[in-house]
């Protein structure tokens, strides 16, 4: 008696389960989308392009084939998703503006992760929010692929601290500072006949004044996160350029594809990976403007291994990010996300010194 009722149990217990995973399985649409993620040299995301229509739910039934890989859509709020191997997760989106948006990968799979990218049509009524504005770096018509070394370095880290109290006796007119780099600030202080008596490090030190107080904490913040989301795997945690990612992307002609130095054969430019850019190279990184680093972030290194951002930041998280980079040269003090300089200071006693890209 006691084994019929155990059967009964059994088959009721059957019964129930099978409803609730019924349940489960219509909640996924008939129409979704089915994504795979794989690694670039195999095909990266399948399909590479979608359709969607404005005001209409988009749901996407996603999995990995071979490792972690991240789902995210560009220049959106909506948080990244993590793809497991062989694990399937849904998701639905709703597009309020017409356009193509971008899909990307948000988890470094491989050397040619940044290939990860994949495009989303949608159609419909309605204008796409147009970009903040034509970027900088193509109203003043940069070369982006034209060295700018700085002439003039210190020969240690400015300090903005050491500044402090010096502002007001000299002030800097300079306009927009996104449009000159820290070496031509450096030469118009230089030239001020009021500034005779101060040293050439005084001077850094005050490029490095002004350098902070054009951003604020919340900014420095923001470009660090996004930094080490997006840039740390190749560039490094201290900016160096040996991220993890850095040996496999040197096998290339050697090149600094941020700030335009290339040392390789002339014409390599684009043809094969390159070693990412070292920015705590002083040569490099003081003779280039906020401008030029803004349209190599947008435009990538055309073929060298450096991810193209544009359709993946804002302009907001553009100048943030870039605001970040400085911090590299620039010792900010106590400000947060301006470490970065300091943890390099602290980490050269440590580690061999790398070569200059």
């Amino acid at each position: 008696m006691r084994a019929e009722w155990g059967a009964r149990l059994l088959v009721v217990l059957g019964a129930v389960g099978l409803a609730v995973l019924t349940v489960f399985a219509v909640r996924v649409p008939a129409d979704a989308v089915e994504l795979r993620g794989r690694m670039a040299d195999d095909g990266g995301w399948t399909p590479g392009a979608i359709m969607a229509r404005v005001g209409e739910p988009l749901t996407l039934r996603m999995t990995s084939d071979d490792v972690v890989h991240g789902f995210a859509i560009g220049q959106s709020a909506r948080p990244a998703v993590d793809l497991l191997p062989g694990a399937w997760i849904t998701t639905t989106v709703t597009f309020d503006q017409p356009g193509k948006y971008t899909y990307y990968c948000t988890r470094w799979c491989g050397p040619n992760h940044w290939r990860m990218r994949g495009t989303i049509d949608v159609a419909g009524p309605g204008m796409r929010a147009p970009a903040d504005s034509v970027p900088l770096f193509l109203r003043l018509k940069l070369d982006l692929d034209q060295a700018h070394p700085s002439d003039v370095v210190p020969t240690e880290t400015p300090a903005a601290a050491r500044a402090d109290g010096l502002l007001a006796a000299v002030a800097l007119e300079s306009g927009d500072l996104r449009t000159q780099s820290p070496v031509q600030v450096w030469r118009t202080l230089r030239k001020r006949p009021a500034n005779t008596g101060l040293t050439d490090r005084q001077l850094w030190d005050e490029v490095a004044a002004v350098w902070r107080a054009a951003t604020s904490p919340e900014r420095l913040a923001e470009g660090r996160r996004l930094y080490g989301d997006n840039c740390a795997a190749c560039h490094g945690e201290t900016g160096r350029g040996d991220g993890v990612m850095a040996k496999s992307l040197a096998a290339g002609p050697a090149a600094n594809s941020m700030v335009g130095e290339h040392t390789g054969m002339p014409g390599m430019s684009g043809h094969g990976t390159v070693a990412p850019t070292d920015f705590t190279n002083r040569r490099n990184m003081l003779g280039a403007s906020a401008a030029f680093l803004q349209g190599k972030i947008i435009r990538g290194g055309m073929g060298t291994g450096m991810p193209y951002w544009g359709p993946i930041f804002t302009e907001s998280q553009l100048w943030a990010l870039v605001d970040y980079l400085w911090t590299f040269q620039f010792d900010y003090g106590s400000s947060a996300g301006s470490s970065a300089a300091s943890r390099t200071k602290r980490d050269s006693a440590s580690k061999p010194a790398t070569r200059p890209h």
